[in-house]
């Protein structure tokens, strides 16, 4: 958890599913090509209490999320900060 990453992407999928939300968008990488990534959220009854449904992201959707990546290398990560379409920070806590 001391590295953190910030991805400016597309949304392709986002399933509101327990045990954890999965939230799945494509970044362009430094060649202007797509990277397939996910990301794990909180539980949905978490995210629920925060106000979150399953149609707060929808496929087309572009976010900035920010978050530790896995330590193999691959393109996912645990989320700690989502800025959804409209440029606000969406909650991933209740407070």
């Amino acid at each position: 958890t001391s590295q953190t990453v910030t991805l400016k992407g597309t949304i392709t999928d986002f399933q509101y599913i327990n045990p954890h939300a999965q939230v799945f968008f494509t970044v362009k990488n430094d060649k202007g090509e797509d990277e397939a990534w996910q990301g794990e959220l909180t539980a949905p009854n978490k995210l629920s209490r925060a106000g979150w449904t399953k149609h707060t992201l929808n496929t087309g959707d572009t976010v900035t999320v920010g978050g530790n990546p896995a330590k193999n290398g691959e393109h996912t990560l645990w989320i700690r900060k989502l800025v959804g379409p409209d440029g606000q920070a969406l909650q991933l806590f209740e407070d």
